[in-house]
């Protein structure tokens, strides 16, 4: 079976139950998340931060594949992986990351080079909106 067992974008809300029961595996005896959601605040903003709109490159659902793959490799970890599109709310999940792994220390160190990953190498992007109607793209560049 696969290491990656969800790798996609989604315009709909983010299910972290979902993620979990995608690496359940009775030989992982640690499993791992991180949630990232929209905050209200940005210390580049003028004023509170409302919303995101995440877009994203038509490739991009491949590649977050890849980084799954590519973070697990080597590895007993198993990877469910999940990044929003559109636009979100304060407190709503932008990425769902699980990972379950036979070890905590590997499951740990596989969920943060996903995220890191994410970050850096994901084509997607995001416009920040401020309660005054500002935008700003975060993002743009890597």
């Amino acid at each position: 079976m696969s290491a990656v067992r969800i790798a996609r974008l989604s315009e709909t809300p983010l299910d972290l139950d979902a993620h979990l029961d995608a690496v359940e595996d009775s030989s992982s005896g640690a499993v791992t998340t991180f949630v990232g959601r929209v905050r209200d605040i940005d210390p580049d903003a003028s004023g509170a931060v409302v919303a995101l709109e995440y877009s994203a490159h038509p490739d991009a659902e491949q590649t977050l594949h890849r980084i799954a793959e590519s973070a697990a490799a080597g590895t007993d970890a198993i990877v469910a992986v999940s990044h929003r599109v559109g636009r979100l709310g304060v407190g709503e999940a932008a990425v769902v990351i699980a990972v379950a792994s036979g070890h905590r220390a590997e499951a740990f160190e596989v969920c943060r080079m996903v995220i890191e990953t994410i970050k850096t190498d994901l084509l997607v992007w995001k416009r920040q909106v401020e309660a005054d109607g500002t935008t700003e793209w975060k993002g743009l560049g890597g």
